[in-house]
């Protein structure tokens, strides 16, 4: 998280009400497959003080038209809950994470829920794109089988990607705050991330 107050820029006409001086512009959660994240959203979105728009890795990969999926090109989905992706995916992923940017530059506060596949570089991604904004940056961890329960609760998940996620989506990345969901509500989980939000 970089320190001190980010000026933006002024709204012409007045038009966008939160636009002006703030600190934190960004909170970008990671952590594996039904860790619990998209509930500590939820929650974030209602016991922040400001309106907070939040975006998902899910609701992009949703975005994707059919033919990226299973194909070598786009995202696949492999047996043991292995998910590989290709040049196609890649370049629209690009483009979703630039266009997220852009609404945070432009008065907006995000919250991203993400799950950082690529470790370090998956986070590279995000700070590359979000270069002079104030970040937080969230890890949400959850035990491998607890998060396997949950996901077989949902039913429509691929078996083995939360067992797979839990551990290796965290290796060489890099927080401000982390939260563990195994035993803990995701009102607590938010309310302790929202105690690092200036």
């Amino acid at each position: 998280m970089t320190t001190g107050r980010a000026e933006m820029p002024s709204c012409p006409g007045g038009e966008a009400p939160y636009c002006g001086p703030v600190t934190t512009q960004m909170i970008i959660l990671n952590g594996g497959s039904s860790a619990g994240k998209s509930g500590i959203v939820r929650c974030l979105q209602a016991v922040l003080p400001d309106p907070w728009l939040a975006f998902g890795v899910d609701s992009f990969v949703d975005a994707l038209p059919a033919k990226l999926r299973g194909a070598s090109g786009g995202i696949e989905f492999g047996a043991n809950g292995e998910v590989n992706v290709g040049a196609d995916f890649r370049a629209l992923d690009t483009a979703w994470v630039d266009g997220v940017v852009h609404m945070a530059r432009a008065g907006a506060r995000v919250i991203i829920d993400d799950v950082f596949l690529g470790g370090p570089g998956s986070q590279q991604r995000w700070q590359m794109a979000a270069d002079g904004l104030d970040v937080l940056w969230v890890g949400v961890r959850c035990e491998g089988t607890v998060a396997a329960g949950r996901e077989v609760a949902r039913g429509d998940r691929v078996p083995g990607m939360a067992a797979s996620q839990a551990d290796v989506v965290h290796e060489g990345v890099h927080y401000d705050v982390e939260v563990d969901t195994t035993r803990t509500e995701a009102l607590v989980c938010a309310r302790t991330i929202a105690a690092h939000v200036t």
